[in-house]
């Protein structure tokens, strides 16, 4: 029988309590799920990759069916290389949905890799990491968004 492995892609940077809720909620559906840090070099990174690493070490050190990784260039390769067979993408709105759908019908069409998605609780969906990393960097206190374990 197969491995159904699963790649959840992203910068983390930082990961949410949004991301946390949508890993967990995907763990019973697969037998692996593999946190992946993507590169994406347009980006500034607030926190730096090793210390994003370990926030999802700490924050998934109990669940045995969660890892993380680094990669660059495209997600499908990676999901190859690691022999996954699905992305895992959380949408907080219909702006999100119409985003995801594009990139997940190009990854279709250049691979065998199945997007699955799953859709924000309502009470994480105001929160991205773009806004927490500008509260942080503004100073102000974003413990509430945020795992403990950042």
């Amino acid at each position: 029988m197969n491995k159904r492995i699963a790649v959840c892609p992203g910068s983390f940077d930082p990961i949410t309590i949004g991301h946390v809720d949508i890993i967990k909620r995907a763990i019973p559906l697969f037998d692996q799920i593999i946190v992946a840090l993507g590169y994406n070099q347009q980006k500034k990174y607030l926190f730096e990759e090793s210390k994003r690493i370990q926030f999802i070490n700490d924050i998934f050190k109990k669940e045995d069916k969660v890892s993380c990784d680094v990669y660059k260039g495209l997600t499908v390769n990676f999901c190859k290389s690691v022999n996954a067979q699905f992305l895992i993408r959380g949408l907080r709105s219909s702006a999100d949905f119409e985003y995801e759908k594009g990139i997940a019908l190009l990854n279709q069409s250049i691979s065998e890799i199945e997007t699955i998605f799953l859709i924000s609780r309502p009470e994480y969906s105001h929160i991205s990491s773009s806004i927490v990393r500008e509260i942080i960097i503004n100073g102000g206190d974003a413990r509430q968004f945020l795992p403990e374990e950042v």
